[in-house]
């Protein structure tokens, strides 16, 4: 074997970074540890891939991931010297072919592992209004000749009774469903023959269907599959000139993005949905501002996030004043951007006081949210030393968590069984643990 060629795009991409040996290493570990796999690489391993040695195929990804974000900018394999990754191809110049294949793989158990895989990306080239606005090419390859508004309707509605499924059950069942329905129905219907009206409408319905697709995929911890379907639902509301559902997803994308830790990227998305609705209405407008103020407050700018929320305080009176509407951007959620923006501020104690309000007024619907955000207020409430209140609330996620099939649940139930063993002698916090070593066995 000869001596390998050391490799000059992964040098050039290193000088650009202004990394040590030591900190590209962090960086390729830290990925890989926000993916679910562990690494320890150290400073050899990154002077041996500058040499030219080729590292393991399941770590290219994260070597590209971790010079994107330092770089802030898309870094393909090819850029730094690896050989294309197998899904670097599958990008099909069409928009239906695309969202297609997407559903695709999906669908295929084979497949599973791979977009488990896929790494959230915080270079993602996300489409401008104007790039996107009427766009939409024409594709026919047989099958439905014309559709109408019963079909619109039709596709609406599933995407509601999914919607339903999800927030009651969590999205690890529903989003299969979602993706088979985008297949088989839905990507017909896009190439059908349609009045403009109808198209534009149609554009829409499943524009709304695959923003639900991709949160269902936050759900499950599949940050990567969920971008690809954000991104798809960003295109066709753009086709269908949809300002709300372009707006909803780019705040989707900003909400994964905060979750994980990427305030700067959160900011930015969140700034793009602000942008591109000039005409919110006031429910619309406190559910963006809610998110640009957690964004905020994760970048450390104490006074653009307080700014922020009370923009969303005043937004939400108004919306209120105007009559409830179940299902959209209410009280509850405000007061979980509230508690947020206070945790990220460092005040523990107001960031409980809003949660605890948050779940006070909270419909009762919403079980898989109820899950996620009662496992996460007792969290807070052990932080700032209050055990017996912390078990009572775990106790309630509990109740639920046996009906919910979701990655964020368990994650948080996860975390309990850690956070609880330290106060076992603690009688509240042993008789918990012991219910949910029956409740949850699998996740001890």
């Amino acid at each position: 074997m000869g001596t390998p060629t050391p490799n000059e795009g992964l040098h050039r991409l290193y000088r650009e970074s202004g990394w040590t040996l030591r900190q590209f290493a962090l960086e390729v570990n830290r990925v890989g540890t926000q993916r679910g796999t562990p690494l320890r690489y150290r400073e050899p391993s990154v002077h041996q891939w500058l040499k030219g040695h080729l590292p393991r195929a399941e770590v290219r990804p994260l070597i590209c991931e971790a010079l994107a974000r330092r770089l802030r900018r898309p870094v393909t394999h090819g850029e730094v010297g690896f050989p294309s990754a197998p899904d670097e191809a599958l990008a099909p110049p069409r928009t239906v072919d695309g969202i297609v294949d997407l559903g695709r793989r999906d669908m295929d158990p084979s497949r599973r592992g791979v977009l488990g895989a896929a790494l959230f990306s915080v270079a993602l080239t996300v489409p401008n209004w104007p790039d996107v606005v009427g766009r939409m090419e024409a594709a026919r390859t047989g099958g439905v000749q014309r559709i109408g508004m019963s079909e619109v309707n039709m596709a609406i509605d599933m995407t509601e009774r999914i919607s339903d499924l999800d927030d009651q059950f969590g999205g690890r069942h529903s989003r299969p469903m979602a993706a088979a329905f985008v297949i088989n129905t839905v990507a017909p219907y896009l190439r059908a023959d349609a009045p403009e009206d109808v198209r534009k409408e149609m554009l829409s319905a499943a524009s709304d269907l695959l923003y639900l697709t991709g949160y269902m995929a936050v759900d499950e911890g599949l940050h990567g599959l969920a971008q690809n379907y954000y991104v798809k639902a960003l295109e066709l509301a753009g086709a269908a000139e949809d300002h709300l559902t372009y707006c909803t997803t780019l705040r989707g994308m900003s909400v994964q993005a905060v979750d994980l830790g990427h305030g700067v990227k959160a900011m930015e998305l969140g700034d793009a949905a602000a942008a591109a609705s000039p005409k919110a209405g006031p429910r619309l407008q406190a559910f963006i501002v809610g998110q640009q103020a957690h964004a905020a407050a994760q970048t450390g700018d104490r006074t653009g996030a307080l700014r922020y929320l009370r923009e969303a305080e005043a937004a939400m009176d108004r919306a209120e004043s105007r009559g409830k509407t179940f299902g959209a951007y209410d009280p509850a959620a405000l007061n979980y951007h509230i508690s947020q923006v206070r945790y990220e501020l460092g005040d523990r104690t107001g960031a409980v006081e809003a949660m605890e309000q948050a779940d006070r007024l909270r419909h009762s619907i919403y079980r898989r949210t109820r899950v996620h955000r009662r496992a996460l207020l007792a969290e807070r409430q052990l932080e700032i030393g209050h055990l017996e209140a912390a078990c009572t609330t775990w106790h309630q996620a509990l109740d639920d968590y046996p009906m919910v099939q979701s990655g964020r649940a368990d994650d948080r139930i996860r975390a309990m069984f850690r956070l609880l063993r330290p106060h076992l002698k603690n009688g509240a916090a042993r008789d918990l643990h012991e219910r949910a070593r029956l409740v949850a066995p699998a996740l001890l």
